[in-house]
């Protein structure tokens, strides 16, 4: 009826207690000494083995998603971190924010050995940030940087599930973070503006693009507005297009006009409405062809390239003879067989070469096989004087749609009028529009007239006193020049070619074979170079075109 007294006897709470406290001294213990005593690289095995005994028992399955590959970045790991932010649970109890310097929105990240868990199709996943401290080592920022930023500790992700689904997770839900990590990278983004790193290797600097500039503000006719708006959204939904006919997926564009005719608001207006950051490059920076194959290389997809000034930065016609008469004190060695007069040497008085990219640098960079390296590219060359551009760089594949930036029209003051005063209609905007059609301004004079005045009133008043002054000094350039038998400028040939004679709207240009003019009238048609499609030039005077070739 009794126990006998050999039966086991429970064992008290306090002996329980103090068996656990020496368990945990000896695991500290044993901890410590490894610590102190064992290399990190065997800890680190010894770990490594400790967790994949007690793993071969479990149905889990991790992939692990480290910041750096090998000496690169690994892009999942950021395409991770952007596609966790949005999915954070909103009980967290500690988060990671930031603020960088270049950015306006801030950034919330999981903190070290935190978990989120998602679901996907029904599965559930678990996703953990580790961060462990490692001996500082140097990483490289970019392939085409090798500057190196400090490393001490290795960063990673941990992407747990059930092992059957691993398939799953590899084809489809890996390809579903990347997809929304791009949705989420392009709603955080701040346009930049990039420039040349003077003295860095050709690195690029850049600072966020705050233009205003946009094709809503644009002081240009509704009709060449509409036109460049639907070869940018034809161009972007084209990327299968380019790839079944071979081509590269660019876009090139020719500004050309006087100075102050909006064409680089007209680039703002093209990067903000893509949503494009937008690479300044200053060629006369560049020393060699390399030089500009390595900059090309190191630009993103989705971005504008502008190359301002063209004719400037590649004296194409006659450019020996341009330079001497710049620098006759320096000796130039040609090579009038090499690039059509496009490579020279400078050697100045110190013996100091100084190397030019050429213009088969120029075409290979524009559409040779450099200028595949890269997706989404729209490159943009702004000149004031189209005639003086080497036909090579003007044909199709390379300068794909030109634009004439004209005058400003009656259509452009209009526009000017209400973003500077606020209102389209005025009992004296019809002088304002007459003077306007003989007065042959810029959109940038008609805009600074208008700033001049708080009032209304004051502004369109001042500027028919600027017009009127203007178009009476043209007369008097004008019978000078008739009484002296002189055809006028570069610049007023191109707009009589383009406005027409005894006041006919006609388009002019040149036949680059033949150096003929060949005259187009209102409405022409030509065919599309890159699809066959039919395309009008739409002009008004003052050469209001587009030409998409």
């Amino acid at each position: 009826m009794f126990p006998s007294s050999s039966a086991t006897q429970i064992p008290s709470v306090k002996t329980l207690i103090s068996a656990a406290a020496s368990a945990a001294a000896t695991i500290v213990l044993f901890r410590s000494l490894v610590k102190e005593y064992l290399p990190y690289e065997v800890q680190n095995y010894f770990f490594y083995k400790l967790k994949t005994l007690i793993n071969s028992f479990s149905s889990e399955f991790t992939l692990v998603i480290e910041e750096y590959d090998s000496l690169n970045h690994n892009n999942l790991f950021k395409a991770a971190e952007l596609y966790l932010e949005p999915i954070i649970p909103p009980d967290a109890k500690k988060l990671k924010i930031s603020l960088t310097k270049k950015e306006s929105k801030f950034s919330f990240s999981l903190d070290r050995n935190q978990e989120i868990v998602d679901t996907f199709n029904g599965v559930t996943l678990k996703w953990k940030f580790i961060s462990e401290q490692v001996p500082t080592k140097y990483m490289s920022r970019s392939a085409v940087n090798f500057n190196s930023i400090p490393k001490s500790a290795d960063k990673f992700f941990e992407l747990s599930f059930h092992k059957k689904h691993k398939d799953m997770v590899i084809d489809v839900y890996l390809k579903h973070v990347i997809k929304k990590s791009k949705e989420k990278k392009e709603e955080k983004k701040s346009l930049k503006l990039f420039s040349l790193r003077r003295g860095g290797g050709g690195v690029w600097q850049s600072v966020n693009l705050h233009h205003p500039a946009t094709f809503d503000t644009l002081a240009m006719d509704m009709e060449r507005k509409r036109l460049i708006v639907e070869d940018l959204e034809r161009f972007v939904k084209r990327r299968e297009f380019y790839r079944r006919v071979g081509k590269a997926w660019k876009r090139g564009y020719l500004l050309f006009g006087p100075p102050g005719t909006g064409k680089s608001s007209l680039i703002a207006a093209i990067a903000n409405y893509l949503k494009f950051d937008i690479y300044d490059l200053e060629l006369t920076d560049l020393r060699t062809n390399s030089d500009l194959r390595s900059l090309l290389i190191s630009t993103e997809n989705k971005s504008v390239l502008v190359v301002e000034d063209i004719d400037c930065s590649f004296e194409l016609q006659d450019r020996l003879a341009q330079a001497r008469a710049m620098m006759p004190s320096r000796h130039y060695l040609a090579y009038d067989q090499v690039n059509q007069l496009a490579a020279f040497l400078i050697l100045d008085r110190h013996n100091y070469v100084q190397y030019q990219v050429t213009l088969s640098g120029l075409l290979n960079f524009v559409d040779g096989l450099w200028s595949s390296c890269g997706d989404e590219r729209i490159i943009i060359f702004t000149t004031n004087h189209k005639e003086r551009l080497d036909p090579a760089l003007l044909r199709p594949g390379r300068m794909d749609v030109h634009i004439h930036m004209s005058y400003c029209t009656p259509c452009g003051f209009k526009l000017l009028a209400s973003n500077y005063l606020g209102f389209t209609e005025h009992p004296l905007f019809p002088c304002v529009e007459a003077l306007v059609e003989k007065a042959r301004v810029t959109p940038a004079e008609v805009g600074e007239q208008l700033l001049r005045y708080e009032e209304p009133e004051s502004a369109i008043t001042g500027l028919i006193e600027f017009l009127e002054d203007k178009s009476e000094r043209l007369k008097r350039e004008d019978g000078n020049k008739d009484s002296n038998g002189e055809s006028g400028t570069a610049e007023g040939k191109l707009a009589q070619e383009l406005d027409g004679n005894n006041g006919e709207v006609v388009k002019k240009e040149l036949d680059e074979s033949t150096g003929e003019v060949v005259k187009k009238e209102e409405g022409a048609q030509e065919p599309d170079g890159e699809n066959g499609e039919i395309v009008k030039e739409e002009g008004r005077n003052r050469g209001a075109m587009v030409k998409i070739q």
